[in-house]
């Protein structure tokens, strides 16, 4: 049987996989597959395309090439992955089909559109070769709505009006942030986004989306009708499973996982936006770079489980910029919330009053890695 490793998808993930393969094992055969250019670009910094006027190409750090020269990786972009043999440890692809020893799927989540009629004509930001597709009438866009006021259609939000853009965010939350923290403390920075003038539909769904003439046309569900020149998803994310379902691994929302990292079958393993690590999806940076280190380990002959710590979520608004970590989310916590021209400082205590989350803003964002040390899981 091969002794190769392979890995499918070319994210963040993938990459701090193969960094912390070589650190571990220097001759290791390593065959990257993916369906993208496989040119290495930093994801975050989607957030920030607009207001700093850059092409999809401006993202990129190293192009595929220098990349399998430097890491010693046998590269196959525009390559998709169409069938996983687990029993002959074999894949087939559009470029042939591949023999190997241990299997990652690092295949990432792909961006949800509501099923409404119209949804073709709304543009996702998951990936440079998302924006890529729609950089020429984004840039050009002079009125956008933005379906979603998470976490990504938060930070979009201010990028585009940063831009110079008229911005719309449509959530059928009541206010930005609704699933990440309590209102008091997103308040704040909804409250500066108004007034930089970007618009903010609350309570309410896209219903549909039209094209009249050289513009669109969105119904929203209470009925009332906004005209834009671009429409942007940002609702959330599903992640990537389809191969690990054809390929017979145990599935939930995500590719089922145990703390080594291995899925249902002892030689596939899977990591980052698609895997489901101790019930949970975690499409932040850190679990991703902790879950490489171990995997890394366990691909060439050591052994390691994966611990999580607190993690610190940043939400890349600059100018009101926000740290948080816990489940800040949780309406059972008790706040303390102190409010201050220099920003905000919030805890949230469990009925023993231990702290199980915080959200810090602006000039209070020193304290968070203190409170982090502090926040008991």
């Amino acid at each position: 049987m091969s002794s190769e490793i392979i890995i499918i998808g070319s994210g963040f993930a993938a990459r701090q996989l193969i960094k912390n393969l070589r650190q571990q094992n220097k001759e290791v055969a390593i065959r990257l597959i993916a369906a993208d250019s496989c040119d290495e670009y930093h994801k975050p910094e989607l957030s920030h395309v607009f207001s700093l006027a850059q092409r999809a190409d401006d993202l990129t750090r190293v192009t595929a090439a220098e990349y399998a020269e430097k890491n010693n990786v046998m590269l196959h972009p525009h390559t998709r992955v169409t069938r996983i043999d687990a029993a002959a440890h074999r894949i087939e692809t559009t470029a042939g089909d591949f023999s190997y020893g241990k299997l990652v799927l690092a295949t990432g989540a792909e961006a949800l559109v509501p099923p409404i009629n119209g949804s073709e004509l709304m543009y996702t930001l998951n990936s440079q070769q998302e924006y890529r597709q729609c950089e020429e009438n984004l840039q050009g866009a002079q009125r956008v709505l933005l379906l979603g006021g998470g976490l990504i259609g938060t930070e979009l939000a201010m990028d585009l009006n940063r831009a110079g853009k008229q911005v719309t965010v449509v959530d059928r939350s009541g206010g930005l942030l609704s699933a990440l923290m309590p209102p008091e403390i997103s308040a704040r920075l909804q409250h500066r986004l108004l007034q930089a003038g970007v618009e903010m539909r609350f309570n309410c769904e896209l219903a549909s989306l039209a094209c009249h003439h050289d513009t669109l046309v969105a119904t929203l569900s209470n009925g009332q009708q906004l005209t834009c020149d671009a429409a942007v998803c940002a609702i959330g994310l599903r992640p990537n499973i389809a191969l690990a379902q054809q390929a017979g691994l145990a599935t939930r929302r995500g590719i089922v996982v145990d703390d080594r990292l291995t899925t249902s079958h002892p030689d596939i393993f899977a990591l980052g936006d698609c895997a489901e690590i101790q019930g949970k999806l975690m499409p932040y940076l850190q679990p991703a770079q902790l879950a490489a280190m171990t995997l890394a380990k366990n691909l060439t002959g050591n052994s390691a489980s994966l611990s999580l710590p607190a993690m610190l979520v940043r939400v890349k608004t600059p100018d009101l910029p926000l740290h948080l970590a816990g489940n800040a989310g949780n309406a059972e916590l008790n706040w303390e919330m102190q409010f201050s021209k220099a920003g905000i400082v919030a805890k949230g205590l469990d009925a023993a009053g231990q702290l199980k989350a915080f959200v810090v803003s602006e000039d209070h964002m020193k304290q968070a890695l203190p409170l982090l040390k502090q926040l008991s899981r």
